[in-house]
């Protein structure tokens, strides 16, 4: 099976590729990234050599590139997405450029081409925020940002090219995710860089939005599950069930590193600041997936992590 992985330098990209490569002898990868400040080649270094794998520089809006990539492909899985919640409120443009016009351009080719199967992946912002209770996947989604809001956009594109053309398209919505690889900009790696650099860790607000956190191995692996078993059209939430206050995962880090609390420092509030979010993931365990980390012993793991490649976030973080 040949598989197009579309922004794979990235932190759940290259996870993912990672545990392909490593699972099954029968996979050939083709890795398929811009390179922005977030997308790394020295994610992925450890495989470069590996026979079934290939990069390749470009962006998932350059239609001829495409093209070329999707025609010799079996499966597409596209991890291609701008992610990070405050800059698309700084500024949208190349948020809806890769997040919509590049899942417009993938789904062009693979109708053209006629792919078996297309997974568009996601996220639970595109929901908005929840009081009680759990999304499930045919709720209405209510997105905040400009982030979330191309990212629902893409979904919704991807679900048309199903009800329109039934090319074979799934979704996948996770909870946010954490783990190695990920870029110091969202919030763990940013508090674990910040704390070992003894700089403050900006808390918004008064740190009571709750999220739910996946360690981003189990979504690699129920990423995994829904390509092989997932029927097509439908859409699957990948979650974890912990939920945890920004001000407990703050402390969380603080207490495993050995730091002070006096690093915390509240900051003004971002515009649309979701207040919950959390998945019913009945769906996917009907598919024989469950979460398989602890989140006690994944954060510990993670931090473990960026201890051990200083050299990778510094470099990666400009720091």
């Amino acid at each position: 099976m040949r598989l197009l992985v579309t922004g794979g330098a990235g932190f759940i990209g290259s996870n993912f590729i990672r545990h392909i490569l490593s699972t099954y002898s029968d996979c050939r990868i083709v890795n398929l990234d811009k390179l922005t400040y977030c997308g790394n080649r020295e994610n992925l270094k450890d495989i470069e050599a590996n026979k079934n794998y290939e990069f390749v520089k470009g962006d998932i809006a350059d239609e001829r590139l495409v093209r070329r990539l999707v025609k010799d492909c079996d499966v597409i899985l596209n991890f291609a997405a701008e992610s990070h919640v405050d800059r698309s409120i700084e500024d949208p443009s190349e948020f809806i450029r890769t997040n919509v016009y590049g899942v417009y351009t993938l789904l062009e080719a693979a109708k053209r081409y006629m792919t078996k199967m297309f997974v568009q992946v996601s996220t639970d912002e595109v929901f908005g925020s929840i009081e009680k209770g759990s999304f499930r996947e045919d709720d209405a989604l209510r997105p905040n940002s400009p982030y979330s809001a191309t990212k629902a956009s893409g979904d919704l594109l991807a679900r048309s090219y199903f009800a329109t053309y039934k090319l074979p398209v799934i979704i996948t919505r996770s909870s946010n995710n954490f783990g190695p690889y990920q870029y110091p900009e969202k919030i763990i790696p940013l508090f674990i860089t910040n704390a070992l650099k003894n700089k403050k860790l900006p808390v918004y607000a008064d740190g009571m939005n709750v999220r739910e956190w996946l360690y981003v191995l189990d979504n690699c692996e129920a990423i995994d599950v829904v390509m092989r078993k997932g029927a097509p059209g439908e859409i699957y939430n990948i979650g974890s069930g912990h939920e945890t206050t920004n001000l407990e995962l703050t402390y969380a880090i603080i207490d495993i590193l050995g730091k002070d609390k006096s690093l915390i420092e509240f900051v003004k509030d971002r515009p649309g600041h979701d207040k919950r979010y959390s998945l019913d993931i009945a769906k996917m365990r009907s598919l024989g997936w469950r979460p398989r980390h602890d989140f006690k012993e994944a954060l510990r793991l993670t931090v473990d992590w960026y201890r051990q490649n200083e050299t990778w976030w510094r470099e990666g973080s400009n720091a």
